[in-house]
């Protein structure tokens, strides 16, 4: 079984490409923290994984994520190899996540660039609010969802 999940953040922000052919790719690089810290320093390290998304995929982790943004993803691990152009002596050896499903991860306030968008909207959802009404709850855009008059069909 060859099965790989991660979490971690980018480490820059992800480039959509396309092949002749017309079908979408993304390849971008995840840091993720190793399990234990450094005995000697107390600082834990991190490995940068290389990650190749395609298709639909690839279009919503550039869509969705940029550098700093917490990551999961599900895929494969795939290996390779190339002759450098420069001496035909020398292979190089690459691996790669071939990525399969992605998800966000961490919290709305977990990178610096949505920092400063949740303080602009609290900003303008706590000017908005009547007097007396400081239960500080926001609860953001609510018109894509449907208002749902009952429960009675739930089956739990």
């Amino acid at each position: 079984m060859n099965k790989v999940i991660l979490t971690g953040r980018l480490t820059a922000d992800p480039v959509l490409r396309q092949t002749q052919s017309g079908v979408s790719s993304c390849r971008f690089n995840v840091a993720v923290d190793r399990r234990f810290a450094d005995k000697n320093t107390g600082e834990r390290q991190a490995d940068f994984i290389t990650c190749v998304a395609w298709r639909q995929t690839a279009e919503f982790v550039s869509r969705y994520f940029s550098k700093g943004k917490m990551i999961a993803l599900e895929g494969s691990l795939r290996t390779g190899s190339y002759t450098d152009k420069n001496h035909s002596d020398v292979t190089h050896y690459t691996t790669e996540v071939y990525v399969d499903n992605v998800e966000f991860c961490g919290g709305k306030n977990d990178s610096s660039s949505n920092t400063q968008n949740t303080q602009n909207t609290q900003t303008a959802q706590s000017a908005a609010q009547p007097a007396g009404d400081d239960s500080g709850l926001s609860y953001g855009n609510l018109s894509e969802f449907d208002e749902i008059l009952s429960d009675g069909d739930v089956p739990f």
